[in-house]
């Protein structure tokens, strides 16, 4: 069936065109500001080139947590559409075809959300159950919120239960705890905002004392003990910029 219908697995992210171009420019670039700024050395780039592929493997999670981010929000407008559709009066199915509209409306043809009602809407035409859709779509989400709405679907076709009320409450349910992940969102991107600025401080300040007193720091470069203090900031520095992420990472995995 994911072969047939060309299913995305969101679990690991697919670069889009120029995005790894444009991140390997910001590593090379991030490898060549270290290698001038602690070593003062176009030789110092060949070593610190394992930097530049941590960063690009950093902003391979980045980017597949913002769009993981994005998918339930998304996901989020969908299922209340399908309630809004099913308090209409339409069946299940169709609810989900109906939706497909206002989705292209609000986040257009090439969005996420879309392109999964398209597959279901390809998947009833060829006879796959709108229960197996789901599953198979929360299956490759990494979504706990889509998994759960899955398998609250699988258990109310199971029991023959109301479906469409099942899914108006689970619809409101889900999307308030999705509204509330989005709240803490915004105060951890906060956090984050103000930790990119710690990480830049220190090389404003000593930028600055470099342009001001000229010569100052020439006695750490080009020179044994420089060349080691050096490193040993860099090894500062780097540990305290991979422990900032990874703590500002599983913070954003708890609240997601």
């Amino acid at each position: 069936m994911k072969k047939s219908l060309g299913r995305q697995d969101y679990h690991d992210y697919c670069w889009k065109r120029g995005e790894l171009a444009l991140e390997v420019i910001k590593g090379a670039l991030a490898v060549i500001f270290l290698a001038y700024f602690f070593y003062r050395s176009f030789w110092a780039v060949i070593p610190l080139l394992p930097v530049g592929g941590a960063y690009i493997v950093l902003s391979k999670h980045r980017r597949s947590d913002k769009c993981k981010e994005e998918l339930k929000v998304q996901f989020k407008e969908c299922i209340l559409s399908v309630s809004a559709a099913l308090r209409a009066g339409y069946a299940v199915e169709n609810a989900f075809l109906e939706s497909r509209e206002d989705m292209r409306l609000l986040f257009g043809e090439n969005s996420m959300i879309y392109q999964e009602l398209e597959l279901i809407r390809r998947g009833l035409i060829i006879n796959i159950t709108l229960e197996e859709l789901l599953t198979d779509f929360a299956m490759r989400s990494n979504c706990e919120e889509i998994i759960q709405f899955a398998e609250i679907f699988s258990i109310a076709k199971r029991s023959g239960g109301s479906i469409p009320e099942i899914i108006r409450s689970s619809a409101d349910l889900i999307g308030q705890k999705i509204d509330a992940g989005q709240e803490m969102q915004t105060l951890l991107r906060g956090r984050q905002m103000e930790q990119n600025i710690m990480k830049l401080m220190p090389f404003g300040i000593l930028l600055y004392i470099g342009f001001s007193y000229p010569g100052y720091f020439d006695a750490l470069y080009h020179n044994l003990r420089g060349m080691g203090i050096m490193t040993l900031c860099l090894i500062v520095y780097l540990g305290a910029y991979a422990l900032g992420e990874y703590i500002i990472r599983k913070i954003a995995i708890k609240i997601q």
